[in-house]
């Protein structure tokens, strides 16, 4: 990680997501900004004129490349031309971040290799453990780093279940060396679905508890977004700005995890670039309260 993302005493490195239709704002103003994400294979035609504008930006921030569809869950190993793709990615834009999803997209049926258009959640079974490990160690290989493997929004599971959600990332980061990316809003987002199950009455303690589960040394990147509730169930739609209770979550993990990078991500009705701007400007607001106080009482 550069030094720009280690010392930032009382607050915490804060990117945003980089879409299109505010490239030209990121390139001309230049903003105050520690580090820009882009999905990985936004960038994989290997065009010169395609990576020019992510290698201007990355004069000015570090870089973030965030996969969508490595399907490092699936049972039938990786897609070796995607794996190819991103290392080729990796090594002509010297990210300061890579990290993917706790998913499958892959799977075979009917003898023919199919891929979801969606990020499937995995049982959390020793099984699938196994699996992802092995597709996680593989891409370590042949990116020579570690990763950061994202916690998912599911709106299904699986019966098989033979440990909880902390227990197998947990398992995971400790086999392979990753470590977590930790989605605060994709918590939320499950714990308010979980109430409409009766699985959970209060959303924002089933979170807390999430969080305190996890050891801080595996947490390398917090993300947050806004989410959709349509009544029956709630959706990941990263479609507006992050809500109350997932800043006050946000505040929490801070707490717990240190001045982690966190990534303000938009990626559906995406707003004006200022809009972008300000939520940015909560998060280190919101990083730097927290920390002013809770950083000198772990010191003394």
């Amino acid at each position: 990680m550069p030094d720009a993302l280690h010392d930032h005493g009382y607050t915490a490195p804060v990117g945003i997501g980089w879409r299109a239709p505010h490239q030209q704002a990121l390139l001309e103003q230049r903003p105050a900004l520690d580090f820009i994400e882009v999905h990985a294979e936004n960038f994989f035609s290997g065009d010169a004129a395609v990576l020019e504008p992510l290698l201007r930006a990355r004069e000015h921030q570090a870089l973030s490349l965030h996969g969508v569809g490595l399907s490092l869950g699936s049972a039938d190993g990786i897609d070796p031309w995607h794996l190819d793709r991103l290392a080729e990615l990796v090594q002509a834009t010297e990210p300061a971040f890579v990290s993917e999803h706790a998913c499958f997209a892959r799977g075979t049926w009917q003898g023919r290799a199919v891929h979801a258009v969606d990020l499937l959640p995995l049982p959390f079974t020793h099984e699938a453990l196994a699996v992802m490990s092995a597709n996680i160690g593989r891409t370590q290989d042949r990116l020579r780093r570690p990763i950061a493997i994202e916690n998912l929004s599911a709106y299904l599971s699986w019966p098989e279940h033979d440990m909880g959600e902390t227990g197998f990332l947990s398992a995971l980061c400790q086999r392979t060396g990753c470590r977590l990316l930790l989605d605060v809003n994709n918590l939320y987002v499950n714990a308010l679905n979980d109430q409409r199950r009766g699985l959970t009455s209060d959303p924002q303690r089933a979170v807390r508890d999430w969080i305190d589960t996890i050891d801080p040394a595996l947490v390398s990147e917090i993300h947050l977004a806004g989410h959709h509730d349509r009544g029956d169930v709630v959706i990941d739609d990263h479609g507006g700005r992050v809500s109350a209770p997932v800043w006050a979550l946000y505040r929490h993990a801070i707490n717990r995890f240190g001045a982690v990078p966190t990534l303000i991500e938009w990626d559906t009705d995406l707003p004006a670039f200022a809009v972008l701007l300000d939520e940015a400007a909560r998060a280190q607001q919101h990083a730097r309260e927290t920390l002013a106080t809770a950083l000198p009482a772990e010191a003394a």
